[in-house]
């Protein structure tokens, strides 16, 4: 402390004295504490405010924030039951029998199923996404139903029936309805039934057990020469995605490709692709993106690995076997009700995993014990009051040290809200602005949305208009259809950046004036990346002709001949005899596991290699210079 006051205040002559009082014994060491105090309030300025900043950030009995919900005496019914067991059925035709109603879905595909379906059913029904507003009235009028995701839900607007961690919270806590119908597993009824008990409300729990059988078959099925029509392939990563589905084609097969980062209206054209019996397709190969969304007529589901890539709390890349609530998502897509199958089946690609599955798949699923909490807007902007000059970063860290919860609750994951701060702290921003940004939804992940994040801010804190002209010279509009691999990821960045001006469109009306023009080029961007994926086989080849010979870009293997099916995961490696060995080792199992799952591309593998290799030849010349050394030494002692 005192080597740092120096530091801080090198003149303080009061100091001084004060310690050579210390030193000669006139005086306490005590009498330190009000520099001491000085100091640490210049470095922690919350210091001074420390009650009222806790009292901000008490987020204690949060159902007490929403008193207009506590104003009404509700009812909330649970419709518990797995996949394909009518829960969701049941709960949405209640929805459409009431006066006026609001349907929460966790994605953009599940609200607009619910809006098509609620208007074909005669109820006038609106959309209202992050991106979208659609409203049945010409005039603007606003419809006695809605269809939204969850995070887009008003607390405050009352109607009649219902149907993100945070968001959930917020919506159960908060929505003005008579009735709130939750659908979800049997895992959660406990803690719904505990939640409410806070509020004071009644909550009736429905059963429901699947309405078509679907087991666990006793074989694997190995080779991709055993598929059959029905069939499909679930991977957790584009590399794997990409590599079977070009095993298939080779095959003389057909198959429809859907994952995660494919836009919506891609998705479903190649969900009606595979569902249509006089479409010649009828593989599937895709991630656990059909798990919600998608209505599919799956008869067997094929796990080809049972691992997922995840990020962890520090931003790492790590795998993880998948949960039983995962696995029981993804397998009860096969069969379904509604589906020209009405027997499901469950495998994985692989003998060995199998047995993992059926383990994975028969145990309970984890009961949900604790529900997510975000601090709001105005909160934060109480905190920047008292702490005018910390970032909004440093505000957010602060929030959550001091905030206190109720053992019910936990303050969610805001990594990536602090990325997005940490990326414009540098932008003159107001702090309300700037929260809203942080806030919006995109994929960090994708080096071009990021770059587009930070144009938008930039543009937007000069108080200049992000104009159609200003986007089309963003994104280079106009696009051409996709001639390789890299060129369709490229488009579905594009399409994300589109997304994310729509977004923000939304929240700041006049920054973001033309909104309908730049929907319009994204529909037409999502037909340009359904004309690619439709040939994705063809971008495939199309990357492998441009990619160093003998190398395999989606793999990074040597190609030697066909695989049956991607490279397998590696369960342990084999030792090498000398360092061309461990080279070609690293080859053949780590740095094509790394590189299939997206942590290393294929040039670094190969520089990696070089530089292995190179290592390698200096400690084989350095063991040499040493062993010389010894030995001359030994030869001088023999002498001596």
């Amino acid at each position: 402390f005192i080597s740092h006051y120096y530091v801080v205040s090198p003149n303080s002559a009061d100091l001084h004295i004060i310690l050579n009082d210390i030193c000669c014994g006139a005086g306490h060491i005590d009498d330190l504490y009000p520099y001491f105090m000085r100091h640490a309030k210049q470095i922690f300025p919350m210091l001074d405010c420390m009650e009222d900043l806790r009292k901000i950030s008490d987020l204690r009995v949060p159902a007490n924030w929403y008193p207009e919900a506590r104003a009404i005496q509700r009812k909330v019914i649970f419709h518990a039951g797995p996949t394909n067991s009518g829960k969701t059925h049941h709960a949405i035709q209640r929805y459409l029998a009431a006066k006026s109603g609001v349907y929460c879905g966790p994605l953009k595909l599940l609200a607009h199923e619910i809006f098509e379906k609620s208007n074909t059913a005669g109820v006038p029904c609106d959309l209202v996404t992050g991106e979208e507003r659609t409203f049945v009235d010409a005039e603007g009028g606003q419809a006695e139903h809605v269809a939204c995701t969850i995070e887009m839900c008003s607390v405050t607007t009352p109607c009649q029936d219902i149907s993100r961690g945070w968001a959930w919270t917020r919506a159960l806590l908060g929505l003005c309805a008579e009735e709130i119908h939750v659908c979800g597993e049997p895992a959660v009824i406990n803690f719904v039934t505990e939640l409410m008990y806070t509020t004071g409300e009644e909550v009736e729990v429905r059963n429901y057990k699947r309405l078509s059988p679907c087991s666990i078959l006793d074989r694997a099925v190995e080779s991709l020469d055993n598929l059959r029509p029905g069939d499909c392939v679930v991977c957790f990563s584009k590399n794997d995605i990409y590599s079977i589905s070009r095993q298939i084609e080779s095959r003389g097969l057909e198959c429809a490709v859907i994952y995660g980062s494919l836009p919506p209206g891609t998705k479903l054209s190649q969900a009606k692709k595979f569902n249509d019996p006089e479409d010649p397709c009828k593989i599937l190969v895709a991630t656990d993106a059909i798990g919600m969304g998608l209505n599919l007529s799956i008869r067997r589901i094929i796990f080809n690995s049972l691992v997922k890539p995840n990020i962890n709390e520090k931003g790492e890349k790590e795998l993880n076997t998948i949960s039983t609530s995962q696995a029981l998502q993804i397998a009860g897509r096969a069969g379904r009700f509604s589906s020209i199958f009405k027997e499901g089946e469950v495998t994985t690609m692989h003998r060995d995993d199998l047995p993992i599955l059926k383990e994975i798949l028969s145990r309970t699923v984890h009961a949900i014990e604790i529900a997510g909490l975000h601090p709001t807007a105005e909160q934060i902007e109480m905190f920047a009051y008292h702490l005018p000059d910390a970032t909004l970063s440093n505000l957010i860290d602060i929030f959550v040290s001091l905030s206190q919860v109720d053992g019910m609750y936990f303050v969610c994951n805001i990594d990536d809200f602090k990325f997005l701060a940490d990326m414009i702290q540098h932008i003159p921003l107001n702090l309300r602005s700037r929260y809203v940004f942080c806030t919006a939804p995109i994929n960090k992940k994708q080096p071009f949305v990021c770059t587009s994040f930070l144009k938008f801010a930039r543009q937007f804190s000069r108080d200049e208009p992000l104009t159609f002209d200003w986007v089309c010279r963003l994104v280079s509009w106009p696009l051409v259809p996709p001639k390789n691999i890299k060129d369709l990821v490229h488009l579905e960045a594009v399409h994300d950046v589109l997304d994310l001006y729509l977004w923000l469109s939304y929240r700041f009306m006049g920054m973001f004036p033309d909104a309908n023009y730049v929907r319009e080029i994204q529909q037409e961007l999502d037909s340009i990346i359904q004309l690619g994926v439709r040939n994705i086989t063809r971008l495939i080849r199309a990357t492998e002709t441009s990619a160093t010979p003998g190398i395999d870009p989606l793999s990074s293997q040597r190609r030697p001949g066909p695989s049956p099916v991607s490279p397998r995961r590696v369960r342990g490696a084999p030792k090498a005899q000398d360092s061309g060995v461990e080279a070609r080792q690293l080859d053949k199992s780590l740095g094509s596991r790394l590189v299939q799952e997206g942590l290393l591309t294929p040039d670094l593998l190969r520089q990696l290699q070089k530089e292995w290799s190179k290592e390698h030849r200096q400690e084989e010349v350095g063991v040499k210079l040493v062993a010389e050394t010894l030995n001359n030494k030994m030869k001088g002692r023999k002498k001596k």
